[in-house]
């Protein structure tokens, strides 16, 4: 559960959610106040205390939850590679503000004390995430494990499942309200996807560097001749340019989804027979160099 190029590279909106998680679940979670973070029809409806709202967002109310929500966070991070932070940063402040809006509508519609309060931390975001992991993240591997047919998808959402039941019938409600938040991203509401926010804004988090560093990226240059791919790779594929295919759109794909640009996924899916584990290979190996 990589998410492709490690680090946060290309990822700084990313980065600033997964600190700012930290910053906020470490304090409380040393002064076990983790249950106090987290929505309640009381703290909304009878004492007004909308300040909550802003320690749900980020706070995960328990270590487990923490550890699981940074991997998730950190995996989908790939999404912002894909489409750029200016438009990811949208993504997040939509997707945040529709779950909480609908973990409030469930409260007062509710108003059933097992659900208060209701789980904290920034589960709108992770789950809202899992609509488009759904949808434009292709399967690559297939294998079995006693009898059952599973993916390399599989195992991110098995963490969100354990995530989305880790505080029983309270932390469904925020997982279903992002899932629910990321579909009507999907379906474009309010032509929601054509916003981005300014580029003054994202360059903000691309200096914050702390406590990540940003490993150096090249992307593999184009040209018509095979020196920017590393020798001994190009010995092994001698030839491939009159033999191998068009790379197909699923193969592209994955390989764009794991941070590499189009042109350059392209070029080496042609130069190893449309191997996408080989040219995943070279591609790193390229930006290393």
């Amino acid at each position: 559960m990589s998410g492709g190029l490690p680090g946060f590279h290309n990822a700084p909106v990313s980065r600033a959610v997964v600190v700012a998680a930290a910053l906020f679940s470490v304090p409380f979670g040393l002064r076990s106040r983790f249950l106090d973070l987290g929505l309640s029809h009381q703290n909304l409806y009878e004492n007004l205390r909308i300040w909550r709202v802003i320690a749900s967002l980020f706070a995960f109310s328990s270590s487990p939850e923490l550890i699981f929500g940074v991997a998730l966070l950190y995996y989908f991070r790939v999404f912002e590679r894909q489409i750029g932070s200016n438009k990811y940063a949208v993504f997040i402040v939509f997707s945040m503000t529709v779950s909480v809006l609908l973990q409030i509508l469930a409260l007062g519609y509710l108003k059933d004390p097992s659900f208060n309060p209701l789980t904290s931390g920034p589960y709108g975001l992770i789950f809202a995430s899992y609509v488009p992991f759904f949808f434009d993240i292709p399967i690559s591997t297939k294998f079995r494990i006693f009898g059952l047919q599973l993916c390399d998808k599989s195992f991110v959402y098995l963490a969100g499942l354990q995530l989305l039941f880790s505080s029983g019938r309270r932390s469904v409600i925020p997982g279903l309200s992002g899932i629910l938040a990321g579909l009507l991203y999907r379906l474009n509401i309010f032509g929601i996807r054509r916003l981005k926010v300014a580029g003054y804004a994202t360059s903000l988090f691309s200096r914050l560097s702390w406590p990540f560093s940003n490993n150096s990226y090249q992307r593999l240059p184009i040209a018509t001749t095979d020196d920017n791919i590393p020798h001994r790779q190009t010995h092994q594929m001698q030839g491939a340019h009159t033999t191998t295919p068009d790379p197909t759109e699923s193969s592209i794909a994955t390989l764009v989804s794991m941070g590499f640009d189009r042109a350059s996924a392209i070029q080496a899916l042609a130069l190893t027979n449309n191997d996408v584990n080989l040219a995943s290979n070279i591609l790193l190996e390229a930006q290393s160099t």
